[in-house]
């Protein structure tokens, strides 16, 4: 039982407050739970359906089975998981990323964007420009780059605030296999230009670090990373497993 203390007033008592429960360490909070809306623009539809129109010829399948617009764009995502391996789907993605240029696009890149200071900015700022419309709200952020042997600061990071992309897909293997490590690729090997994504599956932001080479698969963080608990089937909150789709041939192995 509490014990009334004395207030400043002579005479009168008060009953303490009691303190607030605390919250669970483990605790999260849901980033699901209050979903972003979006209204894009003509332009912002037209790169939808062109982005969409070429996941459609890879595939084989009529553009005009799928909604317009972003939903298509992300249905035909889904589609380009089943039935596929990790690298299968990785594969495909990447001869996305290269319709997308004339064969001779990648050397043309390399002249223009030598690996440099100016050229990770650059593209730095370029994402920022083109590409909200698949990602969602961006902003320019320095980070730290090793560059010749020595540790820059430079303004090559791009910080997505909470990515467009994971929010509508839930699915902790279309971020790793249709986005990340084929995006990380298409620009490190292609074009000659490191780049690192780090998503956080806490708030679905994510950064882009231009002029930073990305770790092997089998070392970064997102390997381990377990399903979304609120999104999908396959999320158990109890053992935490990392989610099978990130690398199906891992998975396979532990069957």
């Amino acid at each position: 039982m509490a014990v009334p203390e004395k207030s400043a007033e002579k005479g009168s008592l008060r009953t303490p407050a009691k303190p607030a429960p605390a919250k669970p360490a483990h605790a999260v909070k849901d980033p699901f739970a209050v979903k972003e809306v979006y209204h894009d623009n003509a332009a912002e539809r037209a790169m939808a359906n062109f982005f969409a129109g070429k996941m459609a010829q890879q595939l084989g399948v009529p553009l005009s089975d799928y909604p317009p617009g972003y939903d298509g764009f992300v249905e035909l995502s889904t589609l380009m998981m089943k039935g596929r391996s990790s690298k299968q789907q990785q594969a495909v993605v990447m001869g996305v990323l290269k319709s997308l240029l004339p064969e001779q696009g990648p050397g043309v890149f390399r002249r223009l964007f030598p690996f440099t200071k100016w050229s990770a900015e650059a593209n730095a700022r370029l994402t920022t420009m083109f590409f909200s419309w698949l990602v969602g709200p961006m902003e320019l952020k320095e980070v730290e780059i090793e560059y010749k042997g020595q540790k820059e600061t430079w303004k090559s990071g791009v910080l997505i605030k909470k990515c467009r992309y994971l929010e509508a897909s839930g699915c902790v293997g279309m971020c790793t296999n249709m986005c990340k490590i084929p995006t990380q690729d298409f620009f490190t090997k292609d074009f000659g230009l490191p780049l690192t994504m780090d998503p956080n599956f806490e708030d679905l932001s994510c950064e882009m670090i231009y002029g930073r080479p990305p770790p092997p698969i089998e070392q970064d963080k997102m390997y381990g990373q377990p399903c979304f608990i609120q999104e999908c089937a396959l999320g158990n909150d109890t053992a935490r497993p990392p989610c099978p789709k990130v690398d199906t041939d891992r998975t396979r192995k532990r069957l």
